[in-house]
């Protein structure tokens, strides 16, 4: 299959990689001014002075740093804020769009307690000493009971102060199982523990790199920090870098790029051996690197002779031999060359294998921790709390395994989710009693969500620390409600691939609405309620407090700057960047017992009874985090993805001919964990035996604006524990699609 850049043009994708830097072009902003007018709880402020207010937003993957235009106490715009490093200015689209959700009617002002069946949606309104009470109930029975392990919670980050206080308060309870969402950002992390033998978070020096290779990352479709990879992707276009795309659909990125590579799903860490067989092969590699700072590749050269030789890798990856061969000399003479990967957005894992190749790659160029590669960052470090005091019923906890196996079943993961749901189900280790969510949404960002559901009702009580109604607060046995993110003080550490240890600081920037508590205010006032050694481990009189001491003499500097980093942020040297037992940077770790490590996984189902592969892709347009997509968004997703409520699935023309499918056509879309009925939409530019999805879709939750608008891909995709890391490696899952 084979397009070129003028058929990309004229298929006219990517044109929404414009919105990234600016709030909304200006055709749309003016339908969306129209059809605002509908809304009842759209805000019109009166009319007074303009002031301005900086701050971080919370609500996406990074935290763009903003500007909020008040008039009087009424927020009316928000902007990017100039000089924040990684947007400049720039904002991307959630963040535009925040003030529908901080004004928005999906808003829970005031504690709730279930009253009826799970998710059936009916609350009553209580206290704050009453909702206190009650969880302060829970949790000491829990105690009472001699199992404090049967507490947990997952949160969206693993960084900030606030993730810091869950984990505190569930060490000083007793409990190993604090959890939060993981992303690309950890199968990088457990590649550098293993290759590096570090705890680090990974960067790119993406302004420098002139030969970018993307194994699947969505680099201007919301990869990383969005409006960083849009001013990067122009930046490369000016230099005249070269940015090649390796995935088994058309995205933006694909269209944007140099070249397309198409290649079958769940093959890409394949290819990026197969062109690490020729870079070794005709001795491309550095040899300064490799000889004197690396341990392992005899081994790994073997390997990749012997199991990745262009023609199987043609074979499983469908890339013609010939283009495996020059893009490998391509990236070898690259002045700057530069291997990412992390599918789509990066909000979902993946195989270590498929990590390891790719970063292989980098390190046979001799590109880690050099300009225009891959860096080695430290992990954020300014949280500097002693550590909390146990009692015996906390230390016997804490002993006990954890129920999603992250550090003992799988020792590189930190944290497992997807497998909760199993844990849960067979009661093994141990059952969950308690369950607290707080700045996640997993019954929605989660796969298998059917499953999840059905074990999620084994446990007796789940509490939600919510701003919004979202799927898993309407599921929760009591809503606590937090604070928006325009209305709250909190720490957010930059983990999405920015070169350069990076905090913000999120400020209330409009008064409170409603009688909200912030979540660590919560969590100060519960361990005062349950007393003894949880109440030492939490000495602050609140959680402001506990943020201006946290961040001790970078407090002043970010209130003024609204964000602390260190510019002048170097790499270690080789000499002194690995610290593995050799010293040296691990080209065959002991995670890579044979090349199986590395083989394409196969998805779930039968391929007799299910012929094709459905594939989730992401795009700039939907938000597929735990926030949904405001209605501003819902209003430019094109209407070949989401028509009325209908979603439309992509399909090659040659699959749909042998399908009796037409574009438009009503379908049954069918996996092994459940169906859905959507429309088809015939492209080109997606490989014949596949159906594309979009991620972001199909809420049962928040209002009438944006529930019930297509079909929740998670529910109709299931996780695949990566055998080497636990963490999830389902990239697609078997599917069938038929007329409805």
């Amino acid at each position: 299959m084979k397009i070129d850049r003028r058929c990309f043009l004229s298929l006219g994708v990517g044109a929404a990689a414009g919105t990234v830097l600016s709030p909304l072009p200006w055709k749309i902003t003016d339908d969306l001014s129209i059809w605002s007018q509908m809304w009842p709880w759209t805000p019109w402020p009166a009319q007074g002075e303009n002031t301005f207010t900086n701050s971080v937003s919370t609500l996406c993957t990074d935290g763009c740093g903003i500007t909020v235009r008040k008039v009087g106490g009424r927020a009316v715009k928000i902007e990017g804020m100039a000089g924040y490093p990684g947007n400049e200015g720039g904002i991307c689209n959630l963040c535009a769009a925040g003030l529908q959700l901080h004004y928005g009617p999906t808003r829970v002002r005031e504690p709730m307690m279930r009253v009826g069946s799970r998710g059936e949606g009916q609350w009553r309104t209580v206290s704050w000493e009453q909702a206190l009470g009650e969880v302060s109930r829970q949790l000491a029975g829990a105690r009472k009971a001699g199992t404090p392990e049967a507490v947990g919670a997952i949160v969206d980050q693993p960084y900030g102060s606030v993730p810091a206080l869950f984990r505190r308060f569930l060490t000083a309870f007793g409990s190993p199982n604090f959890m939060y969402t993981p992303t690309m950002a950890d199968a990088y992390a457990a590649v550098l523990r293993l290759t590096h033998g570090t705890d680090s978070l990974v960067g790119f020096d993406l302004e420098h790199a002139d030969y970018i290779l993307s194994f699947g990352s969505g680099i201007i479709d919301g990869w990383g920090s969005p409006v960083r990879m849009f001013r990067a992707h122009s930046q490369w276009k000016t230099d005249g870098a070269t940015v090649k795309q390796v995935e088994p659909r058309l995205s933006n990125t694909a269209a944007q790029s140099s070249q397309w590579i198409p290649v079958n799903p769940g093959s890409e860490g394949a290819l990026a051996l197969g062109l690490a067989h020729i870079i070794i092969k005709e001795s491309l590699y550095d040899y300064d690197f490799v000889n004197n700072y690396a341990s392992g590749f005899e081994q790994f050269r073997d390997l990749v002779l012997a199991q990745f030789s262009p023609g199987n890798v043609s074979r499983l990856t469908g890339v013609d031999q010939s283009t495996i061969v020059s893009v490998a000399r391509e990236f070898a003479r690259a002045h700057r060359p530069l291997a990412i990967c992390g599918r789509g957005q990066g909000r979902t894992t993946g195989e270590l294998g498929y990590f390891l190749a790719v970063h292989a790659l980098n390190a046979l160029m001799g590109t880690i921790n050099r300009p225009g590669g891959v860096w080695a960052l430290p992990v954020p470090d300014y949280i500097q709390w002693p550590e909390p005091p146990l009692d015996d019923v906390a230390r016997g906890g804490m002993a006990k395994e954890r129920l999603d196996g992250a550090g003992s079943a799988f020792p590189v993961a930190r944290s497992l989710p997807h497998r909760l749901a199993a844990a849960i189900r067979e009661q093994k280790p141990y059952g969950l009693q308690v369950l607290m969510v707080s700045g996640a949404n997993p019954l929605y960002t989660l796969p298998g969500q059917t499953d999840l559901q059905q074990t999620l009702g084994q446990v007796p009580f789940i509490v939600s620390f919510a701003t919004h109604m979202d799927e898993t607060a309407a599921y929760a046995d009591l809503v606590l409600p937090a604070p928006s993110h325009l209305e709250r003080y909190e720490d957010v550490a930059s983990t999405a691939g920015y070169p350069r240890p990076l905090i913000g600081l999120a400020r209330p920037v409009v008064p409170r609405e409603g009688d909200t508590r912030h979540p660590g205010d919560v969590l100060i006032q519960l361990a005062a309620a349950l007393g003894g050694s949880l109440q030492e481990a939490f000495p602050w009189p609140d959680y402001d407090t506990c943020l201006q001491e946290t961040l001790a003499d970078r407090w002043e500097a970010m209130l003024a700057d609204g964000y602390w980093a260190n510019d002048r942020f170097q790499p270690d040297n080789w000499d002194a960047a690995f610290a593995t037992a050799s010293g040296r940077f691990e080209f065959f770790p002991d995670a890579v017992k044979d090349g199986a490590l590395f083989q394409p996984l196969e998805p779930e189902g039968d391929a007799a009874q299910f012929p094709l592969v459905l594939i989730p892709y992401d795009t700039a347009r939907i938000s597929n985090g735990p926030v949904a997509s405001p209605p501003f968004l819902i209003k430019t997703v094109a209407d070949y993805v989401l028509k009325g409520k209908e979603m439309f699935v992509e399909i090659n023309p040659e699959s749909a001919d042998a399908l009796g499918l037409r574009e438009g056509s009503a379908a049954r879309l069918t996996t092994p964990r459940g169906s859905a009925t959507v429309r088809v939409h015939l492209s080109h530019g997606i490989m014949p035996g596949l159906v594309g999805a979009p991620r972001g879709l199909g809420h049962t939750a928040y209002d009438d604006y944006l529930a019930g608008k297509g079909v929740n891909v998670n529910a109709l995709v299931g996780a695949i524990s990566d055998p080497a890391s636990g963490l999830d490696a389902a990239w697609g899952i078997r599917a069938s699609l038929a007329k409805a």
